[in-house]
């Protein structure tokens, strides 16, 4: 706190002091900061290219796309309903391998549990380098490896669940309670049976719940794996749009809508099961 006024001493002192949130520094201080952060996006916009017309004629634009949604086309709801089960497919394949791969990634990239400082930076790069790349660029690598369909989508989605997974079970193996694993030590259990009785055990609640949220998050990113050509609704998504189907696209886009909130449901309903 801050006062200012006169220097009067006694009961009048109190009176005539005036109380400032910020010193004198710290408002120059965020005053600073503001014009740091105007200056820097006064510099991201200069440096790229927008054509302004077309961004003022954007809500007009929208409006017309809306326009021509509207009725949704359902003549195609059996090609749509089939899409829907193979993002479904993918999502759940794909979260059900990137769970057991990423255990392991885990206990090697956790500090009390990895045999080394070699294999704790192997497993941190790995999480890392998982995490790094976005799932549509995994998808784009895949598909170019092994062509168009549900395996490109399926790596993709593995490759990017392993870090997320491996980093918050990590966190979580990181964070346990060493009573019981002293009690193994000291009754001579090997490593294997201190890894099976006194580490899994303890992180199996964070396992589920981070392997629940993670197939959640997997199902939305399947959605758009097809636009890249890695199988599920995004692949007829993309044919709607390239031939301007915009009935279609609206239908699509409302069948995406009702699988996440779908989604969203189970995991709810498997976290109140699990935990």
């Amino acid at each position: 706190m801050v006062t200012t006024g006169s220097q009067t001493s006694g009961p009048d002192a109190v009176a005539h002091r005036a109380w400032n949130r910020h010193t004198p520094r710290q408002r120059w201080g965020r005053f600073a900061g503001f014009l740091l952060v105007v200056a820097a996006t006064v510099w991201s916009l200069s440096t790229i290219d927008i054509f302004w017309p077309w961004l003022w004629d954007a809500p007009q634009q929208m409006g017309d796309l809306f326009r021509r949604m509207v009725p949704p086309d359902t003549s195609q709801w059996k090609g749509i309903l089939t899409a829907l089960i193979e993002t479904v497919n993918i999502a759940t394949i794909a979260t059900f391998f990137a769970v057991f791969l990423s255990l392991p990634v885990a206990l090697i990239a956790a500090q009390n549990t990895t045999p080394n400082r070699v294999t704790l930076w192997l497993g941190r790069f790995i999480l890392v380098s998982s995490r790094s790349v976005n799932t549509i660029v995994w998808a784009l690598l895949f598909v170019a490896i092994f062509g168009p369909g549900v395996i490109a989508g399926i790596l993709a989605i593995i490759f990017r669940s392993l870090g997320f997974l491996g980093k918050l079970i990590g966190e979580a193996i990181e964070e346990i309670d060493r009573a019981p694993i002293e009690a193994l030590e000291a009754t001579g259990a090997t490593r294997t049976k201190v890894l099976l009785y006194g580490v899994i055990p303890q992180v199996i609640p964070t396992f589920f719940a981070v392997s629940i949220l993670r197939w959640d998050i997997n199902l939305r990113e399947s959605t758009v794996l097809g636009l890249v050509g890695a199988g599920g609704i995004g692949l007829i998504l993309q044919g709607a749009i390239d031939t301007f189907a915009w009935q279609t696209v609206a239908t699509i886009l409302l069948a995406i809508i009702a699988l996440v909130i779908a989604g969203e449901a189970v995991a709810a309903w498997l976290r109140k099961k699990v935990i």
